[in-house]
């Protein structure tokens, strides 16, 4: 045996134990032993799984080891690819590499590894069937491709770049109107096609998008050639596609936030949709974000990279700031041809607006023409409001204060029809009764957020014959065909219109009306003017373009910035002023952020430990924000004892934190010190 030790790292998740531990390979194993299989090891007593990292000839340790116990599989599920990228992405986010190996390496199946490859074993190619020939798929993909790429600059030598290999990275805008699903599926059919042996990975932030952009995909390719990574699958599913994944077998790759890592050969295209969704940040430590492991990913693995949608937020504005991520914009004139009439509510529009609040009516007037146009042309209608529900939020009739639960001091709502349902609380469910406002005594109270239920009601009383759908929630419609309705949804949920023929990607609305955006700006965030301007967007892209009528209705202040930046549809712009901004700041992506969550007792443990790096800012520790989940160890009665700390460097600086918090973290293991802590890399929520 010219290599008896084996490197592996034990899959435990604690970061004084996130290292390599020798065990000697015995000659039974020798064959099957190889980098990157799973194994069995006995470790402190017990045994446990673990990964082998590398074979060697010697060992470092001056003891005796243990042999390794048995291997579970003798199937590669972590190529030498994959090890470097988490190595990196652990010391990025300060978390353990065991965590994020378990999070991208579903657990083993032995039925599935029974069942073996799909379709026979058949290569990619091949799973398409004789229908149609090879050389038409590949003419007809790049041909669609060249025609969605060709409406903007550089379009079509970003796909020349892509298909000759080259590790081009972009920031793609797509036009009004226009289908960012549908996009990205002809440039990864184009590339499956057109690109040789190669590789395509596209993320989407949830099932639903997912679901779309394989639907696109069939133009180009059979169901069998798409491999969706989701968490929708079962055990089993799941299991078969990764493996079928390794053997290289499945090379394009649709799926959520944790295919990020998945082992695709040759690759050659990464594709995220939805860049700035929360959805693509992992809910569990160490709470990496996919956008920027796929961004991380091209650059070692020296493969293309794109972002695309309608939208960029100010992370993606940095990296073309910084000269790694290239723009793709149309020419003005094309965006002016595809864009809707876009208004907002001026001084006379804002007076109507508070007399028709004074009688009780929502929607202004202008709202109202825009609707009533649409329908007479037998077009849908969008209305997009912030939140689900009925009357998500209560006051007092008389002083306008917060209705509160006299149990929990949550936030009571309506749940149904105002003259059908009691006010309830929001946390504990407890029905209020006869409501008491604690500062003036008043018993009525007042809906102070009116939600979608609501609006759908009053839209059926305006509308009277006119179909109401409603979309949010846990109903969510996919699309809805082109006539006359009213869709009421929120923003995310907002159906697409079937198209009127096949070669359509997709119809669209007649008009749509974006209500209460005093809610999304009011958001007490970081990010919530650039979320705002996103999810109107994306709203106001789903409408026909002005030559057909198609209407916009903000109803907001239209000398409000967010809502001009809406009006004027200039992305790129808006993405520099929010760069700019948090620039002038100092708040990501401008800085890098760590935020430190635990006690005032767990976070004076970690500085005990930690070797602050130069230049970093250390703000707090203060109370932790409100709607932040607590840290693990920390129960909701002792929610008065959890405190953030933040700490700010240079962009530039970010790995050199993560690292150094990561190795305070583990020598903070080794004292056996287990109070509540929680280091999350450049938050969603800062606070």
């Amino acid at each position: 045996m010219k290599q008896p030790i084996a490197r592996v790292i034990p899959l435990l998740g604690m970061p004084h134990l996130d290292r390599l531990f020798d065990y000697t390979v015995p000659p039974q194993c020798d064959s099957t032993a190889q980098p990157g299989v799973r194994v069995r090891v006995r470790f402190a007593g017990r045994l446990v799984d673990a990964l082998i990292i590398e074979r060697r000839r010697t060992s470092d340790h001056g003891g005796s080891l243990r042999p390794l116990e048995r291997v579970i599989s003798p199937i590669v599920v972590c190529p030498p690819h994959m090890w470097r990228l988490v190595t990196t992405l652990a010391r990025r986010y300060a978390g353990n590499r065991s965590d994020i190996l378990r999070t991208a390496l579903p657990p083993r199946h032995a039925s599935a590894e029974k069942a073996g490859l799909f379709g026979g074993g058949k290569a990619w190619e091949n799973l398409y069937g004789s229908l149609v020939s090879k050389e038409e798929l590949a003419e007809a993909a790049y041909f669609d491709a060249t025609s969605v790429l060709e409406n903007y600059s550089y379009g079509t030598g970003f796909l020349s770049a892509v298909l000759e290999g080259k590790a081009v990275r972009a920031s793609w805008i797509s036009l009004p109107g226009s289908e960012p699903h549908y996009d990205a599926a002809a440039l990864a059919a184009a590339t499956m096609w057109n690109g040789g042996d190669s590789g395509v990975l596209i993320l989407a932030p949830n099932h639903k998008e997912v679901e779309r952009v394989s639907h696109h995909l069939r133009r180009w390719v059979s169901g069998a050639q798409i491999t969706q990574l989701t968490a929708q699958e079962s055990p089993a599913v799941r299991y078969r596609r990764f493996l079928s994944i390794v053997e290289g077998q499945a090379r394009l790759v649709v799926g959520t936030r944790s295919a990020v890592l998945a082992p695709v050969k040759n690759l050659r295209l990464i594709v995220v949709l939805g860049e700035a969704d929360d959805n693509l940040v992992d809910p569990r430590a160490p709470y990496i974000n996919a956008r920027d492991v796929a961004k991380l990913r091209s650059e070692q693995e020296n493969t293309a990279f794109v972002t695309i949608g309608v939208h960029r937020c100010a992370e993606v504005q940095q990296w073309i700031a910084d000269g790694s991520v290239h723009s793709i914009t149309s020419p003005r004139n094309t965006v002016m041809d595809m864009l809707p009439i876009i208004r907002a509510l001026g001084e006379t529009d804002l007076q109507r607006e508070r007399e028709a609040y004074s009688r009780g009516a929502r929607i202004p007037a202008l709202a109202f023409t825009a609707i009533r146009t649409a329908l007479d042309r037998q077009r849908p209608v969008l209305v997009q409001v912030p939140r689900r529900g009925y009357a998500p939020a209560l006051a007092c009739s008389s002083c306008r204060s917060p209705a509160r639960c006299r149990y929990c001091n949550g936030p009571l709502e309506l749940p149904h029809s105002a003259e059908a349902a009691a006010p309830r609380c929001r946390w504990c469910g407890a029905t209020a009764g006869l409501f008491t406002c604690t500062t003036c005594g008043n018993h009525s109270v007042r809906m102070s957020v009116v939600g979608q239920d609501r609006t759908a009601e009053e839209l059926g009383k305006a509308f009277n014959g006119v179909p109401i759908i409603a979309s949010g929630g846990n109903h969510v419609r996919e699309s809805i065909p082109q006539k006359a309705a009213i869709i009421v949804a929120t923003p995310g949920a907002e159906p697409l219109v079937e198209a009127d023929d096949a070669l359509s990607p997709m119809g669209h609305y007649g008009a749509a009306v974006l209500l209460d955006l005093w809610i999304l700006l009011g958001r007490e965030d970081l990010r919530a003017q650039e979320n705002a301007v996103r999810q109107w967007m994306r709203a106001a892209s789903l409408v026909c373009p002005h030559s057909e009528g198609g209407v916009v209705v903000l109803t907001a202040d239209a000398s409000l910035t967010p809502v001009q930046q809406v009006i004027r549809w200039d992305p790129v712009a808006a993405a520099q002023a929010e760069l700019a901004s948090r620039t002038q700041a100092h708040f990501p992506p401008a800085a890098s952020v760590a935020a430190i969550d635990g006690t005032q007792e767990s976070i004076a443990q970690l500085m005990e430990y930690w070797e602050v790096p130069a230049g970093a800012e250390l703000l707090g520790p203060v109370e932790l924000p409100a709607g932040v989940r607590l840290p693990a160890g920390l129960d909701r009665p002792d929610a008065h004892l959890a405190r953030r700390m933040i700490v700010r460097v240079h962009h530039s600086l970010a790995e050199e934190l993560g690292g150094s918090l990561k190795q305070a973290q583990a020598i903070r293991a080794t004292s056996k010190l287990a109070g509540p802590l929680r280091i999350v890399m450049d938050p969603v929520r800062i606070g």
